[in-house]
C-alpha cells in the first residue's frame, strides 16, 4: 500500500456558520475561522474541511448553491477566504472545500435560465419530466420533502430534486454541464486548495427506469446508478490526476464491496469515502453491529482503497450523546469514542466541539429547530394526524441541529461565538462545557485527543497497520489489534456503563495511554486502554 500524506491526515471539520462569529452578525465566518487556525492545529489536526460558504440563498445551510465561484456575504469575500488559506498552509495545514455538484439552487443562473423554456439552451442542465396522469412521473421521494419532483407552472413540466424543492438536480448526461463543473473545480485547486469532500457524490447518476419503488422510504434507489463510475473516471482524469489533491466523497446506501468500486486505487476515482451503515442502522449504539461494520469494511477495502472513521458531522448527532453517554460518563465516554475513531482503519475525522466533549440539545419547540429535513417531516407526519409532541420527540434525537449549535468557546455570554443574538440557540450547558475550561485541565477531553493524535502521528502500525478483532462477540466490550512489521497495538474499550473484567490478555504488552486513572484488571464504565509492544 503506497504510503501518502492524505492517508496519514487528521482532519478537522469546520461548520463555519457555529464556529466563530468575527463581524457581530449572530453567524460564524471565514475570517473567524482563520482566528481559530493556531486552535486547530495545536489540536493535532492536519486538515481542514470547510462546509460550503458559496453565494446562496441558504435554503440548506448553504448546499443550495446560487454561484460556485463568489463567497456568501454571512461567511465574508474571497479576500478572506484567501488570507485563511494562506495563513492555513503557513501553519502545516490543508484546506478542502465542499464540493456540491449533485444539484444547485433554484436561483442559480443556469436554473433560471433553464426554467423559462423548454427550448432554454440550459434546460438540459437539469432533469424534467412531463406529468404522468397529471401527477409526479413516479412515487420517488426525496431526502427533504414526501417527492423528488416539483411541478413548474411555467413549462407544465416537473423537475427533479433529491434533496429540498429549491435543489435542481442536474443532469450529468449532459457533457456540457460536466465540463462547466471541472472548469469551476479547476479555479479552486488553481487558487491552492488541497482537495474536495464531495458531497453526496454517488447521486449524480439516475436511475433511468422511471417506475415506480415498492418502498420509497429506502431511498438507495437514488444512489449508485449506471454511470456513475464513468462520471467520476472522467472527473479524475480531466482534474483531479493533476493535482496533488485529497478527494473524500460521501457516499450513502453502500456496501464495502461496491464502496470498494470508488476507492479501489487501480480504478482511478477518489481516494477514500464516507460510508453511512453505522449512522444509518444505529441510531444508538449496537457493538455487535459495529463491530461487524468494521470487519466488514476493513476486508472489503484491504489492499485496494482508504476509509473513513467518523461518528458525527454536521448531518449527525453529536457522537457522546448519541453512541457514548453525555451525562455521568461525559468526558470518559467522549475519549472513549475518539480511541475508537483514530484507531481503527481508516482516516479519522474531528467534528468541531467533539474535541471538548459537546453534546447534543433537546429544543422544546419545533420553531427552535432550524433543519429544513427535520422541518418538513414534522410538517408532514402532523399533516398525517399525528400528535405534535410525539413527533417532536420522535425527530429530536437524529436532528441535524443537535450538532449545529454554535461552538463554545467560554462560559461567558453566548458562549463567546457572537456578540450578537447567534443565529442558531447556544446549548445551555456551555457554561461548563467550554474550550476555555478545558484547555485549563491536563485531564481533559481536549489533552487526550492531542495524545492520541501524537500517538497515531508516531506509529505508522496505527496507519497503515493491520487489523484484527479479537472478541467480535462481547456485547459491551471491544478488543482489537493494529500491527505492522515489528510493532503491535491492542486496544480494549469498555462501551458500557459497568465494570467488566480485561477480557484479553496484556501480558508482554506495556501500557501508553488510557483515558481513566485505573491500574486494576477490571475497566470502568467508558474506560478506553491502548497498549503497544514491539516483536522480536
Amino acid at each position: 500500500m503506497e504510503r501518502i500524506w492524505w492517508k496519514e491526515a487528521i482532519v478537522y471539520q469546520v461548520y463555519w456558520r457555529s464556529f466563530f462569529d468575527t463581524n457581530g452578525d449572530g453567524y460564524g465566518d471565514l475570517e473567524g475561522v482563520r482566528q481559530k487556525l493556531t486552535y486547530i492545529k495545536e489540536l493535532g489536526a492536519d486538515v481542514v474541511w470547510l462546509n460550503p460558504f458559496y453565494v446562496s440563498p441558504d435554503k440548506d445551510n448553504g448546499y443550495d448553491i446560487a454561484d460556485y465561484y463568489r463567497v456568501m456575504e454571512k461567511a465574508g469575500t474571497m479576500r478572506d477566504f484567501e488570507r485563511l488559506l494562506e495563513e492555513a498552509h503557513t501553519l502545516g495545514l490543508k484546506v478542502i472545500l465542499d464540493l456540491v455538484v449533485n444539484h444547485t439552487s433554484d436561483q442559480h443562473p443556469w436554473f433560471l435560465e433553464a426554467r423559462t423554456s423548454i427550448d432554454s439552451p440550459k434546460r438540459d442542465y437539469y432533469i424534467w419530466h412531463d406529468p404522468v396522469d397529471c401527477k409526479e412521473p413516479n412515487n420517488w421521494r426525496s431526502y427533504f420533502a414526501p417527492s423528488c419532483w416539483e411541478h413548474d407552472a411555467r413549462t407544465n413540466q416537473y423537475y427533479y430534486h433529491s434533496f429540498a424543492v429549491e435543489q435542481p438536480d442536474l443532469n450529468w448526461e449532459n457533457e456540457e454541464l460536466r465540463h462547466e463543473i471541472y472548469k469551476m473545480m479547476r479555479f479552486w485547486l488553481d487558487k491552492g486548495i488541497d482537495g474536495f469532500r464531495m458531497d453526496v457524490i454517488n447521486l449524480l447518476a439516475k436511475r433511468q427506469d422511471l417506475s415506480d419503488v415498492e418502498n420509497p422510504y429506502d431511498l438507495s434507489y437514488l444512489a449508485n446508478n449506471p454511470g456513475i463510475h464513468e462520471y467520476l473516471q472522467e472527473m479524475h482524469e480531466e482534474v483531479l490526476r493533476h493535482y496533488d489533491c485529497m478527494t473524500v466523497g460521501e457516499i450513502p446506501f453502500v456496501t464495502p464491496t461496491e464502496g470498494a468500486l470508488y476507492v479501489d486505487d487501480a480504478r482511478h476515482e477518489l481516494n477514500t469515502l464516507f460510508h453511512f451503515q453505522i449512522a444509518d442502522e444505529m441510531p444508538s449504539w449496537d457493538m455487535f453491529r459495529f463491530k461487524e461494520i468494521q470487519r466488514d469494511w476493513y476486508e472489503g477495502l484491504k489492499g485496494k482503497g482508504w476509509n473513513s472513521q467518523f461518528l458525527n458531522n454536521h448531518d449527525h448527532t453529536r457522537q457522546v450523546t448519541r453512541y457514548g453517554n453525555d451525562a455521568e460518563h461525559r468526558v470518559a465516554s467522549a475519549k472513549l469514542l475518539v480511541t475508537l475513531t483514530h484507531t481503527l482503519p481508516g482516516i479519522p475525522y474531528i467534528y468541531q466541539g467533539e474535541e471538548i466533549g459537546m453534546t447534543g440539545v433537546t429544543f422544546d419547540s419545533i420553531d427552535d429547530y432550524q433543519d429544513i429535513a427535520m422541518k418538513n417531516r414534522y410538517v408532514e407526519e402532523v399533516g398525517k394526524g399525528q400528535d405534535p409532541k410525539v413527533v417532536l420527540e420522535s425527530l429530536r434525537l437524529l436532528s441535524r441541529d443537535n450538532s449545529r449549535t454554535p461552538m463554545q468557546w467560554n462560559s461567558f455570554r453566548e458562549a463567546g461565538f457572537t456578540e450578537a443574538v447567534p443565529w442558531m440557540t447556544v446549548n445551555p450547558n456551555y457554561v461548563d462545557v467550554n474550550v476555555e475550561a478545558d484547555l485549563l485541565r491536563e485531564d481533559s477531553v481536549f489533552r487526550y485527543y492531542q495524545k492520541l493524535i501524537q500517538l497515531r502521528k508516531s506509529n505508522e502500525a496505527l496507519v497503515y497497520g493491520e487489523f484484527n478483532d479479537l472478541i467480535p462477540k462481547n456485547k459491551s466490550l471491544h478488543a482489537y489489534e493494529r500491527f505492522l512489521g515489528r510493532d503491535r497495538f491492542l486496544v480494549i474499550l469498555n462501551h458500557s456503563d459497568e465494570d467488566h473484567l480485561i477480557p484479553v490478555s496484556t501480558e508482554s504488552y506495556s501500557l501508553v495511554l488510557q483515558n481513566l486513572v485505573n491500574e486494576t484488571d477490571h475497566l470502568q464504565p467508558h474506560e478506553a486502554r491502548i497498549y503497544q509492544k514491539t516483536i522480536g
